[in-house]
């Protein structure tokens, strides 16, 4: 039996950001980063706001957040007496307040706040997501949490957030929302309700991406692809990921490589792992995970007449992506040599495997496959 919940109220399209004018007499908590308050963009929150709120600004969240900033922010929140959090930023703050939220209520057995999410980037969807990345930066380790106490109650994705967005960020991002969609469709966990929004997120990105790319002031892509990013969100919030998160999570840490830019890298290659991918096999050796990509294929419009060709439509559909965004497709163009893949190499496979992501992989990995893969990842 499975249980689907989606616990946010979404607020969607221009003029979204007018819904925080409704709140009144509230303590506000407002976990942001120092770019949204040194480029102004933070006024968008607070030329919102009632004058009867009251307001606590933790703007200390830097990329990948460190326990030590979260631990720093619950001690805040508590001090403050928080009734509302409202998070403002990329993955990395709303992943910071997920977490300081949670630990305030574990740890220090605080009530649950209300807690309202804001994307300025249109990627991770952990606006309406049970999952939270923090990392150990002295180990160099991600630590995926979970737990449906996180999940915002609201919701706010306003394009207007996203159009200053630079076109290598838009693009990064763009590609975790496809690898979310892609990984959620072939999960162990799948069902009917997370392939509907999976396949509906990888059909606007494949459509909107290149346009938001190109032009960031055009409104319709960028409220395409921030909607994407929300549904494709919903859909790995039910079905889970896979080893391409599972790689990522670990590899990103040691080889300081962007998420979503790590998840675009890996992405073909994983998928030529799922689908058990051999040169000249038959349709009769096609796997579950190889007809699912072929699935993909079609309803991307893609030729697909049996698995081994969907499959190799989708790759080639990828990388030709990857390349309309300028993208690098190898490890070695991102800056890695091959001493320091040597180095860490077999830490990234141990890491992965015990990634929770891994779990619902579609075909079980093991080590040897984790390296075979980043070997084909540093100078495919």
């Amino acid at each position: 039996m499975d249980k689907l919940s989606i616990k946010a109220d979404l607020y969607m399209g221009q003029g979204a950001m007018d819904r925080l004018s409704e709140w009144r007499n509230k303590r506000m908590f407002i976990v942001t980063d120092p770019f949204m308050m040194k480029s102004g963009m933070i006024n968008m929150v607070f030329d919102r706001l009632h004058s009867s709120n009251e307001q606590y600004i933790f703007s200390n969240i830097v990329p990948d957040p460190p326990i030590e900033v979260v631990t720093e922010g619950v001690e805040a929140l508590r001090s403050f007496n928080t009734d509302l959090i409202i998070a403002i930023g990329g993955g990395s703050a709303i992943d910071a307040a997920k977490a300081m939220k949670l630990f305030a209520q574990k740890l220090l057995d605080q009530r649950d706040i209300p807690f309202i999410a804001i994307p300025t980037t249109s990627g991770t969807g952990s606006e309406v997501t049970s999952f939270s990345v923090i990392s150990d930066k002295q180990k160099n380790i991600k630590y995926p949490l979970v737990s449906d106490d996180m999940l915002p109650q609201e919701a706010i994705l306003d394009p207007e957030l996203v159009k200053s967005v630079p076109d290598f960020i838009t693009a990064d991002t763009g590609m975790d929302v496809l690898t979310h969609a892609i990984e959620a469709y072939v999960s162990t966990k799948a069902n009917d309700i997370s392939d509907a929004l999976a396949e509906k997120a990888m059909k606007l990105v494949f459509a909107y991406l290149p346009r938001a790319y190109k032009d960031g002031n055009d409104l319709v892509a960028r409220e395409k692809m921030h909607n994407a990013s929300c549904i494709a969100g919903m859909a790995f919030n039910i079905a889970s990921l896979g080893l391409n998160h599972g790689i990522a999570h670990v590899a990103g840490a040691k080889f300081k490589i962007a998420h979503g830019r790590m998840n675009a890298i890996l992405l073909p290659h994983v998928i030529e792992f799922n689908a058990d991918y051999k040169p000249g096999y038959g349709k009769e050796d096609s796997n579950r995970a190889a007809v699912r990509y072929a699935d993909i294929a079609k309803s991307l419009g893609l030729s697909a007449p049996n698995a081994k060709s969907g499959v190799r439509s989708l790759v080639q559909a990828i990388k030709q992506l990857q390349k309309q965004l300028n993208m690098p497709q190898t490890l070695r163009e991102c800056g890695v040599d091959q001493a320091l893949l040597e180095e860490m190499r077999v830490s990234i496979a141990e890491g992965a495997l015990k990634d929770g992501c891994t779990a619902t992989n579609p075909r079980v990995p093991t080590a040897e496959d984790v390296l075979q893969i980043l070997n084909k990842m540093f100078q495919f």
